[in-house]
């Protein structure tokens, strides 16, 4: 198995305060999915926004990364344990989990490894949730200005996994019998310095700073704040997509 590509640790802390979160809704329709809820994992759990949520349903969560600094991130909490992993080869037991979550992270994962993993350590019946999210939208002129900077000036820099994300995983192998997937909308009021700050969040505008020894974003957001106007905040919108599946064994 190759190494697993680690492309957030060097940004983490602008990931935790700039990510977006996900919607309630999500984890609702997830949870009505499993009935059972003594112990879930939430894979490349990132800062462990995803393994706070399941906390609140489950009586265990494992939750793994293979980021050291993101865990670092990641809260504390008592029936949270966190651990340095990859996805494809953990050290949990057989038939452990009555839910898998894999929240942006699954694109990176080594599939072939990954799935007969999931298989292992999942019990009979259990769920495995994938989801992402995809581009944000503003107002249509600042969407112009961002489409142009992650296509045009970016573009060459994003890594070959980003096309699962551009598909909405549609592109993802999913060897599992497929459940209904969760379709929605993450929507947040930002700052133009928000903004800013989730763009230097992303993995292609890390490998721009680091071929170029300069940062692209300083550029984009003189075309974005051209386009922003005078409000203070502004609406922005994220679509999210799905793959869910049950793992029958």
């Amino acid at each position: 198995m190759s190494a697993p590509k680690d492309n957030f640790s060097r940004q983490a802390t602008l990931y935790k305060k700039f990510r977006p979160t996900y919607p309630p809704a999500l984890y609702e329709f997830i949870l009505k999915l499993v009935p059972n809820r003594e112990c879930a994992w939430d894979c490349g759990t990132g800062n462990g926004q995803v393994a706070v949520e399941l906390a609140k349903h489950f009586t265990h969560v494992k939750a793994t990364d293979i980021s050291e600094k993101q865990l670092q991130q990641a809260p504390a909490q008592a029936n949270i344990e966190y651990s340095l992993q990859p996805a494809e080869k953990t050290n949990f037991a057989t038939s452990s989990f009555d839910l898998i979550t894999v929240g942006q992270a699954a694109h990176w994962f080594d599939f072939d490894q990954f799935y007969p993993e999931v298989t292992r350590v999942a019990k009979p019946n259990a769920v495995l949730a994938l989801w992402g999210y995809g581009l944000l939208s503003i107002s249509p002129e600042l969407d112009r200005v961002i489409q142009h900077f992650y296509t045009d000036t970016i573009g060459p820099y994003w890594d070959a996994e980003r096309k699962h994300i551009d598909s909405s995983y549609a592109s993802l192998p999913f060897p599992l019998e497929e459940l209904p997937p969760f379709t929605g909308t993450i929507e947040q009021s930002w700052t133009i310095s928000d903004l800013e700050g989730y763009l230097n969040t992303w993995s292609s505008v890390q490998a721009y700073i680091q071929k170029h020894k300069g940062n692209p974003v300083d550029a984009c957001m003189a075309d974005i704040r051209k386009a922003w106007g005078e409000k203070a905040e502004l609406s922005v919108r994220f679509p999210v997509f799905s793959r869910i599946g049950r793992i029958v064994k």
